[in-house]
């Protein structure tokens, strides 16, 4: 479908006569005008901007039936592999940026809030709950890692009661869900406590690849990108009066960062510190590490107001 051919290399600029460039000009207007009895005036806005940014598209680049064609198999071939536990339409979202660009724009700046970044294809609803201090590791194979911050608004006041939702994948790059056995791992919800602080034993965070097995897998490879994710951690935060944060952190030194995270997921704020300590040093809440040296780090949240 990628595999480049001679009529699919690099066309020049092509010259179009101001005749031919007024019957696609006519096309455009008349797909346009197709939707003005919309009732739906946001759906009427869509539509029509959708139409009048594929047809630019198709006549920048003097789009081949041949191109179409792989087009059409392209997003046949995303909607086939599709199914309960993978979405590959969202993966497709994610590598050519616009998820974060959709965040972008939904998740302005204010003040001191935390930045947001993707959603990401593997949260689930009924993430079991832990105390503070809990361990959303479970079976999940990798290093202990301690993770602890405050959550607060943005005049530094304090948040009780925030339900801090947090996942990840274990040391191998997998999630829970990617595995065939029912797991429950690396997940978990908790609360932050009454001066807003929280705390967790999670895993030192590591790079994965994002699934390229299916179409946007060959899509990346036809385009010289790797398909990995630099490591991270899941957060979602949510609190009344308060707008919802989806967010990760990610691992300060770890070399992808510096590659290229292929959803275009990392912010210069949201790098933190995994400190390494070594084996025997005191964990914060006593736990028995049985000798194995494990990270901690700090995650200080900001929650911008609901209205903003």
């Amino acid at each position: 479908m990628f595999e480049t051919t001679q009529s699919s290399r690099y066309l020049p600029p092509q010259e179009v006569t101001a005749e031919q460039a007024a019957v696609e000009q006519s096309l455009v207007d008349t797909v346009v005008a197709s939707f003005d009895k919309t009732e739906d005036p946001r759906l009427k806005q869509l539509m029509q901007s959708l139409t009048r940014h594929l047809h630019a598209f198709i006549r920048e680049v003097r789009l081949t039936e041949e191109e179409w064609n792989a087009a059409i198999a392209f997003l046949t071939a995303a909607g086939h592999i599709t199914d309960d536990t993978r979405q590959e339409f969202i993966l497709l979202s994610d590598v050519l940026g616009a998820s974060m660009q959709t965040i972008a724009i939904n998740n302005q700046t204010h003040k001191s809030a935390t930045e947001a970044t993707v959603f990401g294809p593997f949260f689930v609803t009924d993430a079991p709950e832990i105390p503070i201090g809990g361990d959303i590791a479970g079976e999940a194979a990798g290093q202990p890692c301690w993770v602890e911050g405050t959550v607060t608004d943005t005049e530094g006041r304090a948040v009780p009661g925030a339900r801090i939702e947090v996942w990840e994948a274990d040391e191998d790059g997998f999630y829970d869900v990617q595995y065939t056995d029912h797991r429950v791992a690396g997940r978990a919800h908790l609360y932050s406590d009454p001066e807003g602080k929280y705390a967790f034993w999670g895993l030192t965070p590591t790079p994965y690849p994002i699934p390229h097995d299916g179409p946007v897998g060959k899509m990346l490879k036809a385009t010289g990108r790797s398909p990995v994710r630099a490591s991270h951690l899941h957060f979602m935060v949510v609190a009344e009066g308060l707008r919802t944060l989806v967010t990760h952190i990610f691992v300060e030194g770890d070399p992808q960062i510096d590659i290229g995270d292929s959803v275009f997921g990392v912010k210069d704020s949201l790098i933190k510190r995994f400190e390494l300590q070594a084996p025997g040093t005191p964990a914060p809440d006593g736990r028995d590490l049985s000798g194995r040296n494990w990270a901690r780090t700090r995650f200080d949240i900001v929650l911008a107001p609901a209205e903003v």
